[in-house]
């Protein structure tokens, strides 16, 4: 047996081995650089801004990065830490500290791969796209205050956590405003946003940091340290150029507990985010992603990164795309841009200490525009109510309170929209006197054969799995038809895929019921998979094997039979 195939892991750096070429490793090599290059920022500003250091930034890119396209399911996804971690992040490490932060990524890893191995990748994909708006755009608002701080340098100490005490807090100290550090603030937006419109290959962010460093550097120089302002360096000292040593954390149940909705909340945004990415990616290049391969890498990635002290890895969907419009177009790509980051971290890491926190705040809070996808959300408020309602509670739930509580209460909004919508979908048909056997069937040809019913025979038809919802539904006509006493039920199921626990029940409650009352019950069109689950729970004794038809046409004949006395 191939495990790969049993598992469905099958990272796609393997596939693009077979047929690769010193063109496409030219191809790769470029994009990776360039991508290597507009990660460095991001991965120090996404860093600093979850609560760790730039050197906990740049390992969670460099290993988190190598493991996503190593051993993931798509060809061009770029991993590392994202603006959407930023938040859980910061709350786990002011509530358990670094080590409860290893523990809830390391979980989240599990899980992920525990979800790559039952093949939920799928099911993750098709998560109501108001729901991901209204996290991602939540998000990206509880982003922008967080980076307020340092933008107008108010030199806050313990900052609240919660959305509007902290706009409270800030708003009380307006008069401690640091011009030369607004100063830096503004320059750096204006780099940022300016630059794209000169070139858009130019990574906008890094251009910012280098021109406004350099001047904040010289500034500082000719006045003789008259003009200062808080950098990397003075928050967080020397930076480390050693890459760390694996190291261990403590596992208890108590500890578990207490973290396993943290690390669901990361696992379940890592994997919607990761997905997302990857199916804007497959649009563009044309390629297909595996989407449970790309759920085990990502696991793998959470799994490792917390013992080198790194934070939660997804997919980028920015430095994804950078990877797509710079050439690249397999795994090859991302491994070169973790490589140029290592690179970077061994020798060039001295430089970062002069980065003034003011310009990685103004990073991230175009970070943070782009996150909230405002037109989309101005898009969505011309759907239906139901689809606007869920993007509200989503969003308000984001920012009041917090992820974890609002990626709990977005999946069972979620689960919810899809079983209302099934059940609005499934009908529950009934006829009597003549059938038509292709009625509702869109690839029947144009000639229809009709039945005509006995009297004392009521056809009914289940049009769509019978699970717990519509077998209330289904339970409750029944019950209403009771009046009319026929001599024969045929309960149609062609277009039952499947049933569930509660589904049988009823139906052996109604046959029950039914024959009690003197009343045949007659099974038709029912599929193998169908028909196998009704032996297990022991209908075919129930009803008689020889009532359980594959045809509707069988069960009309029988049912005629038994109306009018005659013998089957």
């Amino acid at each position: 047996m191939n495990l790969s195939n049993a598992l469905d892991f099958r990272p796609k750096l393997w596939s693009s081995l077979r047929h690769y070429s010193t063109a496409k490793l030219r191809e790769d090599i470029i994009a990776g650089i360039v991508v290597g290059i507009v990660a460095l920022p991001l991965a120090i500003a996404f860093g600093i801004a979850s609560g760790v250091s730039p050197t906990i930034g740049l390992i969670t890119a460099i290993i988190g990065g190598f493991m996503v396209s190593f051993f993931g399911g798509n060809s061009v996804q770029i991993g590392g830490p994202t603006g959407a971690f930023i938040v859980i992040v910061y709350n786990i490490i002011a509530q358990f500290g670094l080590t409860g932060l290893a523990v809830a990524t390391a979980m989240a890893g599990i899980i992920l791969i525990v979800m790559g191995l039952f093949r939920l990748g799928t099911v993750i994909k098709f998560i109501p796209y108001p729901i991901v708006v209204g996290f991602t755009a939540g998000i990206a608002l509880t982003i922008f205050p967080t980076q307020i701080n340092d933008f107008l340098g108010l030199g806050l100490r313990d900052i609240p956590g919660q959305f509007i005490p902290k706009w409270g807090m800030f708003l009380s100290n307006l008069d401690r405003i640091d011009l030369p550090t607004l100063g830096v603030a503004v320059a750096a937006l204006l780099i940022i946003i300016v630059m794209p419109r000169i070139s858009k290959k130019l990574p906008g962010a890094l251009i910012a940091i280098i021109i406004v460093t350099a001047a904040a550097y010289l500034l500082q120089q000719f006045t003789g340290g008259q003009f200062s302002v808080e950098t990397i360096g003075d928050r967080f000292g020397d930076m480390a150029t050693d890459l760390p040593t694996p190291h261990g954390f403590t596992l208890n149940m108590a500890t578990i507990n207490m973290l396993l909705p943290s690390a669901f909340t990361i696992a379940v945004l890592g994997a919607i985010e990761s997905l997302l990415s990857a199916t804007v990616a497959d649009g563009i290049t044309g390629s297909r992603t595996n989407s449970n391969t790309e759920l085990i890498g990502q696991g793998l990635a959470n799994l490792t990164v917390p013992f080198f002290g790194g934070i939660p890895v997804t997919g980028a969907i920015a430095r994804t795309m950078t990877n797509i419009t710079n050439g690249g177009r397999t795994p090859v790509a991302g491994i070169v841009h973790a490589l140029v980051l290592l690179l970077i971290f061994l020798f060039l890491m001295p430089l970062i200490n002069y980065i003034p926190m003011a310009c990685l705040a103004s990073v991230l809070i175009v970070v943070a525009y782009n996150m909230s996808g405002w037109r989309t959300v101005v898009g969505i408020m011309h759907a239906p109510k139901s689809d606007i309602s869920v993007l509200v509670v989503t969003f308000l739930l984001t920012v009041i309170f917090d992820l974890t509580i609002a990626i709990e209460i977005g999946l069972l909004l979620a689960i919810v929209l899809f079983l209302r919508r099934v059940m609005e979908n499934t009908e529950i048909k009934a006829y009597s006197d003549r059938l038509d056997v292709n009625d509702g069937d869109d690839t029947a040809t144009s000639t229809h054969e009709v039945l005509n019913v006995a009297r004392g025979v009521s056809v009914y038809e289940i049009d769509g799995p019978f699970f717990f919802g519509v077998a209330t539904k289904f339970d409750e006509m029944m019950r209403m038809s009771m009046a009319n006493k026929p001599i024969v039920r045929i309960i149609r199921m062609r277009k039952v895929s499947f049933i569930d626990a509660t589904g049988l029940h009823n139906l052996e409650l109604l046959i029950k019921a039914s024959q009690s009352e003197g009343i045949h019950v007659v099974l038709s069109g029912v599929k193998p998979n169908v028909r196998t689950v009704l032996e297990h729970a022991g209908i075919d004794r129930l009803i008689g094997a020889d009532h359980i038809c594959d045809h509707i046409t069988k069960a009309v004949v029988m049912a005629n039979a038994i109306a009018t006395g005659k013998k089957v």
